[in-house]
């Protein structure tokens, strides 16, 4: 299964993708974890990467997309992998396009999660982090993990939910158009509790040739 998963901020991607590449047996492939790799160990992509990062400005969508482009030769991506955080943008769809028609192995399908505005900010304004262990959690004083302080982050306050909902519907929004365009898209509600998401999307992607 070749898989990209989509979906605003508070629509509980990342979790999601955690579950869906388990049931796959494919690598869950998220950006944040690519340039992390690439800084510790010090590759030539991380180095270009943190030139940028120390001026304090964005990494180049070049840099970026060499780093997916070289994650997706390893050997463990090779039949298959889910794609978290990347593509952000029509440009870098096109990139992964071409990356495909090259690798002759093209996507199954672009999974996206739909979540209303107002249920997103509701459930980001009422989450906390753990200042000890970093564990998300709702509606507790104490960390139901470590027993830690909790406090709410400052992209979790309503203001700062609204402008990362204008940048997603700016940036990232278009892609959905995109891979519609491209007979990719399907589109599960993310409401719910986790485990009736995971078994609807799994529904969803059985119907997916594999």
């Amino acid at each position: 299964m070749r898989l990209v998963l989509v979906g605003p901020p508070g629509a509980g991607k990342g979790t999601q993708a955690q579950f869906l590449a388990a049931h796959y047996s494919i690598p869950h492939i998220a950006t944040g974890d690519i340039f992390r790799a690439n800084l510790k160990a010090g590759t030539e992509l991380g180095n270009k990467a943190r030139e940028f990062m120390d001026r304090g400005e964005l990494v180049p969508d070049a840099i970026t997309n060499e780093m997916v482009a070289s994650r997706l030769e390893e050997a463990d991506a090779v039949n298959g992998f889910l794609l978290d955080g990347w593509p952000r943008n029509v440009a870098q769809a096109e990139v992964l396009r071409a990356m495909m028609v090259e690798k002759k192995t093209p996507l199954n399908a672009v999974l996206e999660f739909s979540l209303p505005d107002e249920e997103i900010v509701a459930r980001l304004s009422s989450r906390r982090t753990c200042r000890d262990c970093g564990a998300p959690s709702v509606g507790v004083d104490k960390c139901p993990t470590c027993g830690g302080e909790v406090y709410q982050r400052e992209d979790d306050k309503a203001e700062v939910i609204a402008r990362r909902l204008e940048v997603y519907a700016e940036q990232t929004a278009p892609i959905i158009s995109f891979y519609r365009n491209e007979g990719l898209l399907i589109s599960i509600s993310a409401s719910g509790s986790v485990e009736e998401i995971t078994a609807n999307a799994i529904s969803a992607l059985s119907r997916v040739a594999q």
